[in-house]
This record gives structure tokens, C-alpha cells and sequence, in this order.
């Protein structure tokens, strides 16, 4: 309480001071660290609007005002009360880019060491699906007994795993096969299940069974159930509404609740999440008319750095008022920032965990919503048809960055100093996304090495296409007919052959580290993407150089 009064009493003096010195008053400088203040106000101010205050405040009274500053600053005890008391979960993302189990064996004891207590597990087509399923599974799907394997490891890491399993919307794994093309809600569109056909529900259960019974001790499942496009655009789905049957909501609570009662009878008990972002668009009382909120609970997600705080507090007193009496929250540490992202920007996402930390904190203006966790998700593809967002080992700093903060329930230095201590850097530095020292964690060698390519391969490479006497004798025609002046041509020839012959002995090591711990589909779509794009070229160059000059000057061929 005394905090609290301190806090008002300086808000209010900022008031005074900007009004006076708002001209002379330089831009305030961001802060990384909540202070324990009201999150909710009448008028919905934002949190990056409090963390300006903040950062006045900091200036105005930086002289001889420390101790009200390190208060501020303070990690408050009820906020760390009320994440430790909350599950804290890592979400793995396996649609894209899977883990070898070498490299899960490595990084299960880092997620428990960092203060995680389970693993949200979005399998998709990396599930051993068996029997008229098995079209589903990938090439490279784990094995049944690998996944006894994952969950053997999970344990012994005190990790609890979460099977998620989507069940209505990004269906794209199975809808794209021509088995199941006929289930889809638009016919041209992989996206979203037709829900009124009965052979749909009947796919969504068989699928499910199939994973609950390789989980038997799991006792939590998420059904997905989010971006459930163009629900509403089938001839089912306009008859349905036609006839006075419901709108497009409706449509959508009665799918999920053919689920939830499909669970919990077939396994008592299990508790239930789903993604919250359909259920935004339904009136408050249709949801409550289902009893959905019996059993399910809505896991909300925002993955910007400043998302809107004020719609928040809309959703949670919407929440209540449609019977959930308990909420989980999604937050990011990879794969939001981008569809296409290399490296993973880890001041955006460390801000977007502090603002959760934010809406957390302020929980108890809430008294009939149970927070229950927070899933740190970590996204690989956007949906099953898009290219790789950043590789697991390269957002391993960020997602250590974001759960210390979490654990500290703030960014202070102690959780600096903890995220450095586990990593094996000596530091951290956020406005520039680099680290310094080698680092210890595994993959490391990839995040470097990603690191290097991003930063050194496209720029290098573009001496093609930015040398003068490359443009003037040895161009794409000279190439076609290898015609060239060995004379001039030995101007920049070595230099080209230096800089391939570099680069290949750098992907080779490259490769070598990816293979370990990834598959070859993900090692061959990552370096088609982001290597061959300009090594091919490079590559192509060499070789008409090659055969051009053993020509020694000879007429076109």
C-alpha cells in the first residue's frame, strides 16, 4: 500500500512538471522493469503510456531521489506469488523445424533449469498418427516410441507435457490430402474444417484418441481451435443460418462443444484450453448458454510488444460474465515478429512479456478469473504451408531473456545477470539483438553461425553485382558465350574464388551443425531459403569463370 501511495503522489507530481517544462523536457528514455501500479484504469490507459511516466519520473527526480527509484524498480513479492503460482509453460512448435530427440534430451533440462514447469506441444504432422490416419504424419514424424521418450524426459525434468492438437481451424496438415479435401469449410481453402459434416467430428475424435492414448498421464490437452477462417462460407454453413439455426458464432460454439464432451468423457478429469480469439467475436451469452466454461479454459494471446491493455480488460470482464472462472495468457518469445524472421529481436519480445507481467500483477481486480498459467509460445511457421520463422537454437537467448523476467517478475539486473549466467555470455546487449562471449547453451554453434550468414553472406555475395569491371567484361553475355580477356578477367577473379571458396567451407560447417540436430528437410528448406538464394548465383559465377579462362581469350563459343 505505502508503494502504491508513493506511486500516486509521483504521478501526480509529474503532472505539474511536465506542464511546466514539456518544452524543455528531452524524450524520455524506455524502461524495461514494471512497477507494481493499477494496471486497470477508467480510461484504459496504455502500459507503454505509464512506462513514459516511468521514465519521467526517473529524470525529473534522478537527484537525490534513489530510494524512491530502486522502489520503483523493486520486483514486487506479490507479483513473483502470482506467477510462481500459475504454471509456466514452453511452447514448442513442431510444424516446422522438429527437434532431433539428441537435441530435446539437451534442451528439456535447460527449460526446467530456467523455471519452466511444462511444454505446450503442438505436434501436428510430427504425431505417429497409425492406421487410416497415417497419411497425416510427415516423413520425419517421431516414432510411437519416441514419443514415450519425450514424455519419459519431460518427467524427469519435472516438465508436465500438453499435448496440443488442433481441431477446427489450421487443419492445413490434413485438409491438404486429397482424403480429406472434401471436409473442407471452403473447398479451395485448406484452413478450416466444415464442421457440419459428420465426417469431420468423427476425423477430429479419431485424431484425438490417438494422442491422448500415447498420453496417459498428461492431465492437461489444448484443442486449438483459433483463426478459424471463413467459417460461415460453406453451403452447410449458409443453410445452417439460413434456417434460423444460429450465426457464425453459434456455429463455432457448437464444433467445440461436440469436442469438450467428447474429451471429458472419454477421460474425466482432463483439463481443457483453448485459444481464445474465436470466442472474442461471440456474444457473451451464447457462450455461456453452451457450459463450455465448465470445462475449457480460454488461453488469451497477444504477441506485439505494446498490445492493447485496454482491450484486454474488455476480454477478461468478458470472460467472467460468460461463465470462465479461470484463464491462461500467451505470450511470445519467437516466431510473432515475422513470417520469414531469421533473428529473433528479443527487446520486442522481452517488452511483450513485461506487459503480461503487467496484466498479471493486476489479476486480483478479477477475483472470479483463476489465473492459471502462461505459455511462452514459440512459433516456426505461421501456418503449415508458410516458410521457417527463426530456428529453435537462435531464440534460445530470448526465450531465457523473457522466463527470467518472468521468474524475477521483472527485467532487473539480478534476471540480466541469471539469463547471461545460463546462456554463457558475458552480456547481453537488447537495442542491438547481440551477445557477447561464446556461449554455452546447445545450439549455440547455430545461433552464431545464423547470426554470421544474416549479417555477412547477401553483402558479400553482391560484389557481382556491384563491380564495375565485372559489369564491362565478363557480364551475363560474356558468361552465355564464354568470352572473356583472361587479362582482365584475372582483376577479379581471385577475389571471387576466395570469397566462394570461404563460404562453402563455412555452409559445410553450417550444415554439419544443423544436421545434428534437425532433419533434412528442415536443413535442406533453411539453407534453400536463406543460403542457395545467393549462393547458387555465386556458385554459377565460379563455374563460368572456371571454364572461361582455360579459354585463354578464345572467339565466342
Amino acid at each position: 500500500m505505502w508503494r502504491m501511495n508513493i506511486l500516486r503522489f509521483l504521478l501526480f507530481l509529474i503532472l505539474i512538471i511536465v506542464c511546466l517544462k514539456i518544452y524543455s523536457m528531452s524524450k524520455p528514455k524506455q524502461t524495461y522493469t514494471p512497477v507494481n501500479s493499477n494496471f486497470w484504469s477508467k480510461h484504459g490507459k496504455s502500459i507503454a503510456k505509464k512506462h513514459e511516466l516511468m521514465s519521467l519520473t526517473k529524470e525529473i527526480l534522478q537527484q537525490g531521489k534513489e530510494d524512491i527509484k530502486s522502489v520503483l524498480k523493486a520486483p514486487s513479492d506479490h507479483l513473483k506469488n502470482d506467477i510462481s503460482s500459475g504454471m509456466r509453460v514452453v511452447h514448442l512448435d513442431l510444424k516446422g523445424a522438429p527437434p532431433k530427440l539428441a537435441y530435446l534430451k539437451q534442451i528439456f533440462p535447460l527449460l526446467s533449469s530456467i523455471g519452466a514447469n511444462g511444454i505446450l506441444m503442438e505436434y501436428e504432422d510430427t504425431f505417429p498418427y497409425s492406421d487410416d490416419l497415417e497419411i497425416l504424419k510427415s516423413t520425419y514424424a517421431y516414432s510411437s516410441a519416441d514419443i514415450d521418450e519425450i514424455q519419459q524426459l519431460a518427467e524427469s525434468n519435472n516438465l508436465k507435457i500438453i499435448p496440443l492438437i488442433q481441431t477446427f481451424g489450421h487443419m492445413e496438415f490434413v485438409l491438404k490430402h486429397n482424403k480429406y479435401r472434401h471436409l473442407r469449410e471452403v473447398r479451395k481453402y485448406p484452413n478450416s474444417l466444415n464442421p457440419h459434416l459428420p465426417e469431420s467430428l468423427n476425423l477430429v475424435k479419431k485424431m484425438l484418441s490417438q494422442v491422448l492414448a500415447k498420453h496417459k498421464k498428461s492431465t492437461w490437452l489444448h484443442i486449438g481451435a483459433d483463426e478459424v477462417f471463413y467459417l460461415g462460407e460453406s453451403t452447410e454453413s449458409k443453410q445452417w443460418i439460413n434456417k434460423g439455426r444460429g450465426d457464425i458464432g453459434q456455429i463455432f460454439l457448437k464444433h467445440v462443444k461436440e469436442i469438450v464432451h467428447f474429451v471429458i468423457n472419454m477421460h474425466p478429469g482432463l483439463k481443457l484450453l483453448m485459444w481464445d480469439d474465436m470466442l472474442r467475436k461471440i456474444r457473451n451469452e451464447k457462450i455461456h448458454e453452451t457450459g463450455i466454461a465448465e470445462h475449457v479454459t480460454p488461453m488469451m494471446w497477444f504477441y506485439q510488444r505494446h498490445f492493447d491493455v485496454a482491450k484486454v480488460e474488455q476480454l477478461l470482464t468478458k470472460y467472467v460474465d460468460s461463465g470462465f472462472r479461470s484463464i491462461w495468457f500467451a505470450s511470445a518469445f519467437k516466431g510473432a515478429t515475422g513470417v520469414g524472421q531469421v533473428l529473433t529481436p528479443i527487446q520486442n519480445h522481452l517488452e511483450n512479456h513485461l506487459q503480461w507481467l503487467w496484466v498479471i500483477q493486476s489479476m486480483s481486480q478479477f477475483p472470479l478469473l483463476h489465473f492459471q498459467g502462461l505459455a511462452l509460445t514459440g512459433w516456426q511457421r505461421y501456418d503449415h504451408f508458410s516458410t521457417l520463422c527463426e530456428l529453435l537454437p537462435v531464440a534460445i537467448p530470448s526465450l531465457v531473456v523473457c522466463m527470467q523476467a518472468v521468474s524475477f517478475g521483472s527485467y532487473t539486473d539480478e534476471a540480466k545477470a541469471k539469463a547471461q549466467e545460463i546462456l554463457g555470455f558475458k552480456n547481453i546487449i537488447l537495442d542491438s539483438n547481440l551477445s557477447e562471449g561464446d556461449g554455452t547453451f546447445a545450439g549455440v554453434e547455430i545461433y552464431h553461425m545464423v547470426h554470421w550468414i544474416y549479417r555477412n553472406l547477401k553483402s558479400e555475395v553482391n560484389i557481382l553485382a556491384n563491380n564495375r569491371t565485372i559489369d564491362g567484361w565478363f557480364n551475363h553475355y560474356h558468361r552465355k558465350h564464354r568470352f572473356g580477356n583472361p587479362k582482365t578477367m584475372e582483376l577479379f577473379g581471385s577475389r571471387i574464388i576466395q570469397i566462394h571458396t570461404k563460404w562453402e567451407d563455412y555452409m559445410g560447417r553450417f550444415r554439419d551443425q544443423m544436421e545434428k540436430i534437425f532433419f533434412p528437410d528442415t536443413v535442406e528448406e533453411w539453407m534453400e531459403v536463406h543460403v542457395n538464394l545467393y549462393m547458387d548465383p555465386l556458385r554459377e559465377f565460379v563455374k563460368d569463370y572456371k571454364e572461361t579462362i582455360t579459354l585463354l581469350g578464345a572467339p565466342k563459343q
